[in-house]
């Protein structure tokens, strides 16, 4: 059976977070970390909501964040992704994107992102 669409883009993205990352390069890891984000977010929207806020990961992010139905901790992590960097290119919490992104797909999908 094929995977969906939004899971296959999802695991793209994380996979290349994951090689950013090892490759030393944390600011791309945290950009495609949040494309990740944005992907489940619209995939929840999808579901769940109308109208869809569009292909934007920052959009979507956004629009879950206000979504009054989210729990408070789902909403805390989307945060996260919504965060600046500090001036010295760093997020302002101790906190792991790609970790973020996987579980923002289990507890609003129910979808596990490993294979």
């Amino acid at each position: 059976m094929q995977k969906p669409d939004w899971l296959r883009r999802v695991r793209e993205e994380l996979y290349n977070a994951r090689m950013a990352r090892k490759a030393g390069n944390e600011g791309k890891a945290r950009v495609c970390a949040r494309r990740a984000a944005g992907i489940i977010s619209g995939e929840y929207l999808r579901r769940n909501t109308n109208p869809q806020p569009g292909s934007s990961a920052l959009r979507r992010l956004a629009a879950l964040y206000e979504y009054r139905e989210l729990d408070s901790e789902s909403r805390e992590v989307l945060g996260h992704f919504l965060g600046r960097v500090t001036p010295e290119h760093v997020l302002p919490y101790n906190v792991d994107l790609i970790e973020e992104a996987e579980w923002l797909a289990q507890r609003l999908l129910g979808t596990s992102i490993t294979e």
